[in-house]
């Protein structure tokens, strides 16, 4: 935020008190005050204070302090007032809510990121978008990935720090947080580019996270936005990629939704109709009786391209062992995993079959 919006509130406060008031960074540098020959002097000790402080204002060498956003927020920037009386404290903390407003307006005004994640929240109308995209001066055509990373605990600000240095360009990339795990990127794409390379910026991602932070996150990455409208699209996408992913592929920690294939329409399929689907597919025996060696047995033919000898070489068992069972998972569901139109059916029915344990699971 610009050290100008801070001192023109300031210059609004004098009006109605004679004590000193600023602003300090997480530094403990002046940014603005009402006295200054303090601009840019450094209060020491006081953001060590604040930080170890657990009240909503902290008093310290003659100073009140009130960090902005509220006693839990990250502290980027500290109001202070000259004196330790309750009614420096009063002023304090009614300096930080105009402060605060202050800092909120600014940002919804000017802030790149902000303008961003109202249009993948869909919080931006169309009309809207056009204008502050030209007041922002952002590219409305330029290709876009949307990644979206989500961490097995609560987002800190060292993951934010850590993805913000891996992608430093803050006029053409944004990161922030969406809720208490998820972060987003939007990174801008060079012209032509596809969904490989957003793969590779997924991969490193995740290297990242895992060799400095010993984080393993999982990564959902959308398709190429042309447009910046297609943002909110982009984002659900990778979402989608994230849920379908935790069902279908819950061993991988990037999931293209390009890649999701058949499962993103059983994902979004009832339940009744799945259940029917099962019932009609497994008229003589219900997919559940097939026993654990049976389903291993199917899931490495399936692995192998429907080829005898490959997967009976991977299973170690003879050919004829593998036919045998075939033949047995033939007279128990009807189907013939060596046709091909049967091994479709059942490898549909099987997936479809994992997404109803998820649901009963959630």
């Amino acid at each position: 935020m610009s050290t100008r919006i801070f001192q023109s509130v300031i210059v609004q406060m004098k009006e109605v008190t004679d004590k000193v008031i600023g602003v300090i960074d997480s530094e403990g540098s002046v940014q603005a005050c009402s006295a200054l020959n303090l601009v840019g002097s450094e209060l020491e000790g006081a953001s060590m204070a604040i930080l170890g402080s657990s009240r909503p204002t902290t008093v310290f060498e003659g100073r009140t302090f009130c960090v902005l956003g509220g006693q839990n927020a990250r502290f980027d920037y500290a109001v202070f007032v000259e004196g330790e009386d309750s009614e420096a404290q009063v002023i304090c903390r009614l300096a930080a809510i105009a402060f605060n407003e202050a800092k909120l307006n600014y940002e919804e005004k000017f802030d790149k990121s902000v303008y961003i994640k109202n249009i993948i929240s869909d919080n931006t109308l169309l009309v809207d978008m056009y204008s502050r995209a030209k007041e922002l001066h952002i590219d409305v055509t330029a290709p876009r990935g949307v990644l979206l990373i989500r961490l097995p605990d609560k987002v800190d600000s060292a993951t934010v720090e850590v993805l913000q240095n891996l992608f430093p360009d803050r006029q053409k990339d944004f990161i922030f947080s969406v809720n208490d795990t998820d972060v987003v990127l939007i990174k801008e794409l060079s012209a032509g580019s596809d969904g490989r390379e957003l793969d590779k910026y997924a991969q490193q991602i995740e290297d990242t996270l895992t060799s400095e932070l010993f984080i393993k996150p999982v990564i959902g990455v959308g398709s190429v936005s042309a447009h910046l409208r297609q943002l909110a699209e982009r984002y659900k996408e990778a979402q989608v990629a994230i849920e379908v992913g935790k069902v279908f592929d819950d061993d991988k920690m990037i999931i293209h939704y390009d890649n999701l294939g058949i499962g993103r329409i059983i994902y979004k399929l009832p339940r009744t109709l799945c259940e029917m689907f099962l019932g009609e597919v497994f008229k003589k025996s219900p997919i559940d009786s097939l026993d654990q060696e049976t389903l291993e047995t199917i899931n490495r033919f399936f692995e192998n391209n429907l080829n005898v000898s490959e997967t009976s070489r991977k299973l170690f068992v003879h050919r004829n062992t593998l036919v045998y069972r075939l033949e047995k998972i033939k007279k128990l569901t009807g189907l013939d995993l060596r046709e091909f139109d049967h091994a479709i059916v059942f490898k549909v029915a099987l997936m479809v079959k994992k997404y109803l344990n998820s649901q009963e699971q959630n």
